[in-house]
C-alpha cells in the first residue's frame, strides 16, 4: 500500500516516526511519501519538506507567512497527484491539514486523521469539516472520545496516548554516563523546555533563565529543539549554572528533579516522566487577546485537561514572572508538594491507558482497506 503522511511540528515527527515503524512492520512492503522531521525520515520513506520550514506561532505570525502556507499547501497537493496514495494520513496541525483533507475527499481519496485536531479546545465548529472530509479518526486523550462520539455523533477510534510508547521504546542511559557525556555537575537537574519555535524560545527562555541565581544549588539545562541551531541559544549561555542539551529532551527529563515547562506536549511527556513542573505560557499580546476570546477552556496543559482538575500550576501571560516563577519552582522542589504531584501523576497515566497506539493506529488503518 501507499500512505502519504502529513506532520508538521516536532511532535507530530516523534508520533508519526512510531506510526510509519508500525506500517511498516504490518505492511512491509509499504511505500511511504511524507511531511515531517528527522525522525519519521530515519525510519525510511521519501520526506517532501521539513516541518522546520512549515511550523509558524500565533495568529499574527499565520499571517505574516500566509503567503508560504498557501505555496506549501499547492505543492502538497501536486505531490500527492503524482504519488497516487492509498490512503493519506493526517498528524494534528489542522489549519493545513483541514484544507488537505477537503481537497482529497473531493478526489475519493481515504483520510485517517491520527491525533486529532484539539477542537474541543477552540474551533469547534470545525466539527463539521471533519464529519465531511475524515474518513477515519484516532483519537488519543480519553475525554475525545465521548466529545466525538457522544457531542457531535461522529465514531473514532481511542488508541491510548502514543507517548506512551516513545517513552517505552528509548534506551536508558545511566545518570553518570549522562551527565558525563553532556559536561553535568552532581548538582539536581531543573530542566528548561521553552519549545520549538524561535519566537516561543525566545519569549519563554528569557523569563525562565530570570529565576537561575535564586537556586544556586541547582543547575539548570536548556532543551534544545531539534529544529533550532545551537547558535540560536548561543545567547541565553550567560550563566555558567545553565547548560545546554540538544535534541535529547526525554534522557534530560529522566534525570530531572524538577522542570519549567513551555505549554504544549511537553508538559504531558514532563509529567509520564515523574517531573514535577510549572507550566509557562506567554504569547504576543494581540495573539493573546484574540486566543482568550475564543478558547473556553479551564486549563492550558494537557495534564490539567486530562485529569480535568490543576495537578501542575499554570502562570499564563501576565502571571509568568520572575516572582511567581520562583514561588511556583519552591513549591514543587518541597518534598510534600513533590509526593503530592507524583501520586496525580500515577492516576493520570492510568487514564491515558497502556502502550501500543501506534500499532493500534496502524492495525486500524489497514483494516480499513478490507471494508
Amino acid at each position: 500500500m501507499k500512505y502519504y503522511i502529513i506532520a508538521g511540528e516536532a511532535s507530530g515527527d516523534l508520533h508519526g516516526s512510531n506510526l510509519m515503524k508500525a506500517l511498516y512492520e504490518k505492511d512491509p512492503t509499504a511505500e511511504i511519501r511524507f511531511w515531517g522531521g528527522d525522525l519519521m525520515q530515519n525510519v525510511g520513506g521519501t520526506l517532501v519538506k521539513h516541518y522546520r520550514e512549515l511550523a509558524f506561532m500565533g495568529f499574527i505570525e499565520v499571517v505574516m507567512n500566509l503567503k508560504t502556507i498557501l505555496n506549501n499547501i499547492k505543492i502538497c497537493k501536486k505531490d500527492i497527484e503524482a504519488f497516487q496514495p492509498d490512503a493519506i494520513i493526517f498528524i494534528d496541525y489542522p489549519g493545513f491539514n483541514m484544507r488537505i483533507a477537503t481537497w482529497a475527499k473531493e478526489r475519493n481519496i481515504p483520510t485517517h486523521y491520527y491525533i486529532s485536531p484539539q477542537i474541543w479546545a477552540w474551533k469547534e465548529n470545525r466539527i463539521k469539516a471533519i464529519k465531511r472530509d475524515v474518513d477515519y479518526m484516532y483519537v488519543i486523550l480519553p475525554f475525545e472520545k465521548d466529545f466525538y462520539e457522544k457531542k457531535h455523533n461522529f465514531p473514532v477510534h481511542f488508541v491510548g496516548h502514543p507517548l506512551i510508547d516513545a517513552i517505552a521504546s528509548r534506551t536508558e542511559v545511566t545518570d553518570e554516563i549522562f551527565r558525563k557525556d553532556n559536561h553535568l555537575s552532581d548538582k539536581p537537574i531543573i530542566a528548561l523546555l521553552p519549545g520549538s519555535r524561535k519566537q516561543e524560545i525566545a519569549k519563554m527562555l528569557s523569563i525562565m533563565l530570570s529565576v537561575v541565581k535564586d537556586f544556586p544549588d541547582y543547575q539548570f539545562v536548556i532543551a534544545g529543539a531539534p529544529s533550532q541551531e545551537y547558535e540560536f541559544y548561543k545567547t541565553f549561555l550567560t550563566n555558567e549554572n545553565v547548560k545546554f542539551i540538544s535534541n535529547k529532551t526525554y534522557d534530560l527529563l529522566s534525570h530531572s528533579h524538577a522542570a519549567l515547562v513551555t505549554s504544549g506536549t511537553a508538559t504531558l511527556e514532563t509529567a509520564l516522566f515523574n517531573v514535577p513542573e510549572v507550566v509557562c505560557y506567554k504569547g504576543s499580546w494581540v495573539s493573546y487577546q484574540i486566543a482568550k476570546r475564543i478558547i473556553t477552556l479551564k486549563y492550558i496543559s494537557l495534564v490539567n485537561l486530562i485529569m480535568d482538575k490543576e495537578v501542575v500550576k499554570e502562570l499564563i501571560q501576565d502571571e509568568l514572572n520572575t516572582k511567581n516563577l520562583k514561588l511556583e519552582l519552591n513549591k514543587i522542589l518541597n518534598s510534600e508538594s513533590r509526593n503530592i504531584l507524583l501520586n496525580n501523576y500515577a492516576d493520570l497515566k492510568q487514564k491515558l491507558g497502556g502502550e501500543g497506539a501506534s500499532k493500534k493506529t496502524a492495525e486500524l488503518i489497514l483494516n480499513s482497506f478490507k471494508k
